[in-house]
């Protein structure tokens, strides 16, 4: 059984600019704690072949997908479709911190800007 803790993760800068702790990342899926601070968004990018999910644990923010905005908080679930435009913006006054899920796993190399 393998179990990994968010508290012993090692923190990395994705290629978006989000700060996360990756917990599990096999071949099939991966599954990261993701930070932004007040003011703070990832770059608005996509992804050719990763699927993700978000889920929101603590705080809120705007969750930007292919033009669509939509304020995001705590107990949201946000589908995110591969080849689909996203970024978020955390506007509160605190962490915004969510779950996220990708499947196949998260890559620097399938994260596209342009």
């Amino acid at each position: 059984m393998k179990i990994e803790s968010v508290n012993r993760a090692e923190p990395f800068v994705t290629k978006d600019g989000s700060t996360i702790r990756e917990l599990h990342h096999t071949e099939a899926q991966s599954l990261a704690d993701a930070t932004l601070e007040p003011d703070q968004a990832t770059e608005r990018h996509y992804h050719r072949l990763s699927e993700e999910i978000y889920f929101v644990v603590k705080g809120s923010g705007d969750m930007e997908l292919d033009g669509e905005h939509k304020r995001i908080a705590v107990g949201d679930a946000v589908l995110i479709p591969a080849g689909a435009w996203h970024s978020l913006h955390n506007n509160g006054t605190s962490e915004l911190r969510i779950l996220c899920c990708c499947a196949p796993p998260y890559s620097h190399e399938d994260t596209y800007f342009s």
